[in-house]
């Protein structure tokens, strides 16, 4: 799998497990709205900067939006 979709499903799986909209995430990140819907889309190639400011609302490490889920091939 390429690298930026397996960030954004990761990204939007995070997000929807937190309880999180995307405006939401976005207002925690300091980010826009249309920049998180892009990263989940693929449209978007995110900066590691921009990973951590994503993770920390989360509650994930950055990497952990590079590790495919379990029972899911690299």
């Amino acid at each position: 799998m390429e690298i930026r979709r397996l960030v954004g499903q990761n990204l939007k799986r995070f997000r929807e497990q937190a309880g999180l909209s995307q405006e939401g995430l976005a207002f925690e990140c300091g980010l826009h709205r249309t920049y998180v819907s892009g990263v989940e889309r693929d449209v978007r190639n995110p900066t590691i900067k921009v990973l951590e400011k994503l993770a920390e609302p989360l509650g994930v490490p950055p990497w952990r939006f590079m590790v495919p889920p379990e029972g899911q091939p690299n």
